[in-house]
């Protein structure tokens, strides 16, 4: 079952209360403690994508790989960083310039032509942090895919019984807060071999606040 949406909202609605306020835009991140899972085992083990029903805006930086019209495209649909092929190949000279690239770029985007390229040139590098690209065809309507990619949390459990990943800033309102957390809890949930009952506890927490607990029944 679910996380109610009126608790969450209820909840949410008590964590901008009692976060301080910054001369910055504070992220909210939810915080999931696991249980009953053996991360030995490879299946108990977690790599997922899931669509929020709304973009935390530009916290959430996209790269496109791209040539042509298709990175022209790319950068009037608003892509935080556009890659072509010659840049990408300078990149991939210099490690400390594409770990960079890696860390500060949350999802990459790459035409299809060009994936033997990025697997050859940082692959080492986006795999390890579980970024290798989505593959685009080169008539793909870029706007559409990068917007879903601002939606977009990559949730990974491999050797800790936790999740903690970004789902919403705190200008956002309690409401569109509250479904997001929805989403991400429901999308993570159906992965889990008992579902919600290897859920041990969940959180909020602002960058520069206290948590709050969400109670799960």
């Amino acid at each position: 079952m679910p996380v109610k949406k009126d608790t969450l909202t209820q909840k949410v609605t008590e964590l901008k209360k009692s976060t301080p306020k910054r001369n910055f835009k504070q992220s909210i991140e939810l915080l999931m403690s696991l249980k009953d899972l053996d991360l030995k085992k490879p299946e108990s083990r977690m790599e997922l994508s899931v669509e929020m029903p709304h973009p935390i805006e530009k916290l959430v930086k996209i790269c496109v790989v791209a040539s042509g019209d298709l990175a022209v495209r790319a950068k009037n649909a608003g892509a935080d960083l556009v890659l072509e092929k010659s840049e990408l190949e300078e990149a991939a000279k210099d490690k400390k310039a594409a770990k960079k690239i890696a860390n500060e770029y949350t999802h990459f985007i790459a035409e299809t032509t060009l994936m033997p390229l990025v697997g050859k040139t940082l692959g080492s590098i986006l795999g390890p942090r579980g970024k290798m690209p989505t593959p685009v065809p080169p008539n793909v309507s870029i706007e559409e895919v990068i917007n879903k990619h601002r939606r977009t949390v990559k949730i990974r459990v491999r050797d800790q019984l936790a999740v903690r990943c970004r789902v919403a800033t705190e200008d956002m309102s309690e409401e569109l807060i509250a479904e997001n957390v929805q989403a991400v809890v429901s999308g993570i949930e159906s992965k889990l071999d008992k579902g919600e009952r290897n859920v041990a506890r969940i959180k909020l927490k602002a960058t520069m606040g206290k948590p709050v607990e969400i109670p799960l029944k």
